[in-house]
């Protein structure tokens, strides 16, 4: 049984469920493994042996007197009480390490570069021009287009540090927060606008006055296009594309060729839209709302600079 005296410390000089006399070393591990998920990959994030890691969580768990992870058969989970241990050292710990460095020592060389993942769209035209200034102040950034599963299942592997998903992450394995709404918007080229009447016609008669009009999309099933026609005018999309491409950016620079027409979300074709360069042709009060979320593991990384990021992503986004 412990003890507590007059001031109510246990004896041992312990506050109770604290850690003010764990050897700093062990709460580093500790905070690794807990954002990491994996022995062996806090282990590559400290440069440690996976042995040398487990003994020191083994020994924290020992002085703390508390079990801090559930050993799954992937990786582990941390237990309420881990979570609570975390939220109370992640700040402090981080603060010094963008003075000593992860390991607790003078550090000359740079920090790990920030491994930051999502569409490729959204990181062209928002996400690379905003991170400009951080560039500038000696962030290193690795960036990775792709589809928001296979992120994902990357991020939980420990390659991504962030990952800019479509979607909201099921389960408690990563933390996500709303990062900014796309709208999509239908449009098409001046010249297709003016041989089918513009935007009255399609306002008098529906989507039937596109028929005729091509067709661009991101892939043969054309979710993009189902969901507008789905939302907006309450029917299914029964037309194939005439042109698939797997990117936007192409999608938007076939459209204002006039190749068709499209829906896009409207950050990605504004200039285009405000140069005449393309036509909008329906301007429905609820127009397809997506939210994009910035995932990462619970907690921050170990690099200081994760929390540079994301932070400074989720100032900006406040004016997307």
């Amino acid at each position: 049984m412990r003890h507590r005296d007059s001031n109510g410390e246990e004896e041992g000089g312990r506050q109770p469920g604290g850690a003010a006399s764990v050897d700093l070393n062990l709460l580093r591990t500790f905070l690794a493994v807990y954002r990491t998920g994996s022995f062996t990959a806090g282990a590559r994030l400290l440069g440690l042996s996976q042995p040398t890691v487990t003994t020191q969580i083994r020994t924290l768990e020992r002085q703390l007197d508390r079990e801090l992870f559930e050993r799954l058969a992937r990786g582990v989970a941390p237990v309420p009480y881990a979570d609570q241990l975390a939220a109370r050292i992640v700040e402090p710990l981080d603060a010094l390490a963008t003075v000593t460095g992860p390991g607790g020592s003078p550090d000359v060389h740079p920090a790990e570069p920030v491994h930051l993942a999502g569409p490729a769209e959204l990181l062209t035209r928002r996400v690379l021009p905003a991170l400009a200034p951080l560039v500038d102040r000696g962030v290193r950034l690795r960036i990775t287009p792709g589809l928001t599963e296979p992120l994902l299942e990357d991020l939980r592997a420990g390659r991504h540090d962030l990952v800019l998903a479509t979607y909201r992450p099921r389960g408690r394995a990563l933390a996500s927060v709303p990062l900014a709404d796309e709208e999509f918007v239908l449009v098409t080229a001046p010249v297709w606008a003016r041989r089918i009447g513009g935007p009255a016609r399609l306002a008098a008669d529906g989507p039937a006055a596109l028929n005729g009009v091509p067709l661009v999309a991101y892939a043969e099933d054309v979710p993009i296009v189902r969901r507008y026609w789905r939302h907006v005018f309450g029917r299914r999309l029964v037309r194939h594309p005439a042109v698939t491409m797997p990117d936007l950016n192409a999608v938007t620079a076939a459209v204002a060729g006039g190749t068709g027409f499209s829906v896009l979300p409207r950050y990605l074709c504004s200039a285009e839209l405000a140069s005449g360069a393309l036509t909008l042709l329906h301007d429905p009060d609820d127009p397809p709302i997506n939210t994009a979320f910035l995932v990462q593991r619970p907690g921050s990384s170990a690099n200081p600079h994760v929390a540079l990021v994301r932070d400074h992503l989720l100032e900006i986004a406040r004016d997307w």
